[in-house]
């Protein structure tokens, strides 16, 4: 005859284990309940992890402890407990309320009549119903072992979903700048979802290009990592791995394969172009399906491919951005300007468009843009261009048409930086009173991208060497940008500006001028 579950014996206490536990909370308002629940569960196991009680005395603590633990495998709910439905109000807390759809909600009665059956499964989203005395010991452990397998699916489905959601938004923006680290990311959770390991996961690579012959001569570098690689990016392999998985991961790349351990492994990742990359994954399960050992060939085919697109488009950016300070360059050549200016600008611009609220993606652009902003003196002739003196009326309005020539130059692109550097080009003349020029653009009505430049490209010059001035200090640069706060430029930037003065200066400093030879 089967011991009946509720009886008066004291659980024994049982320590947490290393590997993990899953959360068991039990809400009754008995406490005999708990105490026979932990003694008929004490020796429970499910996949090498003990069970973790945490206990409830009625449905108001029920809910202060899910809001606690909402990763909380299972929770034993007892119906009648300080009210009435106070167990079914905590069923509907948690669904409706903290919309925990994964734990486990099994509900138990010692009053059948105040919760009728068919009702109560009809009306909550509940997982299982039993009377208190039907429930013995063996059929608590069979409903444990059925709601712990149906938590840890739903939980592998959910990790796969994610990953699968991070995947298709990476994949999506996958020549977006910086989108390859959330595309691995999401690969890595994905994998290790399917594989129901949640330890550890890199991926590592020599980030180049390079000879297949000079492919052992090159250090492996973390690129993106989960669990105890979280934090090691940019750090060489060798530095990170045991010995024993550093001979693994030898072994993997010498023979351009996966290398399979007790409990890791690790996957070449391989293309036309000849990268070195390892994929790296630990709490490897110590026998994989046919299904798994495919899913970890596929990612090792297809993953590097993905990586070397975004190199690819990092390159052609990179490649843009240099031709944009190549020909600033050439344009300050044709003066007695340094060069350095459109550099200082940049990073000036960058500085002060963060600090004014704009986004990264903004910030980087102006800093991209930015360089371009004199473009259109190109089109000025070298005796008004390099003139020691002031300009007269005619050579000044000779001088002034290079804002227009910058921005017919540059117009029509549809590159975003070289749009930008035309918009610039135009504008960043204007003053925030209306007085400034070619169009007479008055507050926000200019571009604040062309604001901004307005503001680096004056603090620029002031503090250093003209043709026609010599340097000056920072507190006279300082004094003149807000002396024109209002009326040249814009009084929340030059807040910005006076905010920002040590990192400017550290621009000023990191760009000096050159001598021309």
């Amino acid at each position: 005859m089967e011991d009946f579950l509720f009886s008066n014996e004291q659980p024994p206490e049982v320590a947490s284990e290393e590997q993990g536990t899953w959360k068991v909370l039990i809400v009754d308002d008995e406490p005999e309940v708990h105490a026979v629940t932990r003694l008929a569960l004490s020796d429970f196991k499910f996949q090498d992890k003990r069970l973790e009680f945490i206990s409830a005395y009625s449905g108001a603590e029920a809910k202060k402890l899910i809001d606690e633990h909402p990763d909380a495998a299972i929770i034993l709910l007892d119906v009648v407990m300080e009210t009435d439905d106070a167990g079914l109000q905590v069923a509907k807390y948690i669904r409706n309320t903290v919309k925990n759809n994964y734990i486990r909600i099994i509900l138990r009665t010692g009053q059948p009549g105040q919760a009728p059956e068919r009702q109560v499964i009809v009306n909550y989203d509940i997982n299982d119903y039993k009377s208190k005395t039907e429930l013995t010991a063996q059929k608590l452990f069979t409903v444990m072992m059925a709601s712990l397998r149906s938590y840890r699916d739903i939980i592998s489905i959910e990790q796969s979903r994610e990953g699968l959601e991070k995947i298709i938004t990476a994949s999506r923006n996958i020549f977006a700048t910086h989108s390859m680290d959330n595309f691995i990311e999401g690969v890595m959770q994905q994998l290790t979802s399917l594989l129901n390991v949640a330890d550890e996961a890199m991926y590592a690579t020599t980030l180049v290009a390079q000879n297949p012959s000079e492919e052992l001569n090159k250090k492996l570098i973390v690129c993106s990592g989960t669990g105890d690689f979280a934090k090691r990016e940019g750090e060489e392999l060798e530095t990170v791995l045991a010995a024993d998985q550093l001979l693994a991961c030898q072994e993997a790349l010498a023979n351009k394969a996966i290398v399979y351990k007790d409990d890791y492994l690790f996957a070449y990742c391989s293309s036309k172009f000849n990268h070195n990359s390892m994929l790296f994954v630990s709490g490897v399960p110590s026998k994989l399906t046919d299904t798994q050992r495919n899913l970890i060939e596929i990612f090792s085919q297809n993953v590097q491919l993905a990586f070397e697109n975004v190199q690819l488009h990092t390159e052609v950016e990179a490649t843009q951005q240099e031709l944009v300070y190549r020909l600033s360059e050439a344009v300050e050549q044709r003066s007695c300007e340094t060069g350095n200016h459109v550099k200082r600008v940049a990073y000036i611009c960058y500085e002060l468009a963060l600090a004014y609220g704009l986004s990264e993606e903004q910030a980087n652009l102006i800093r991209f843009a930015s360089p371009l902003h004199d473009v259109g003196k190109i089109g000025i002739p070298d005796a008004i261009l390099n003139k020691p003196g002031k300009l007269n009326s005619d050579e000044w309005e000779v001088m002034k048409t290079h804002a227009g020539k910058g921005y017919a130059i540059l117009k029509d692109s549809p590159r975003k930086i070289v749009s930008a550097g035309a918009l610039i080009a135009q504008q960043h003349h204007e003053k925030w009173d209306g007085s400034g020029y070619p169009c007479g653009l008055k507050g926000e009505s200019i571009d604040i991208f062309a604001r901004i430049v307005a503001l680096a490209d004056v603090y620029d010059a002031l503090r250093h060497k003209r043709c026609y001035k010599g340097a000056w200090t920072l507190e006279e640069a300082v004094a003149e940008i807000n002396a024109n706060k209002g009326t040249h430029f814009d009084p929340k930037l030059v807040d910005v500006f006076n905010d920002k003065l040590e990192e400017l200066e550290a621009v000023i400093l990191r760009f000096p001028d050159k001598t021309h030879n």
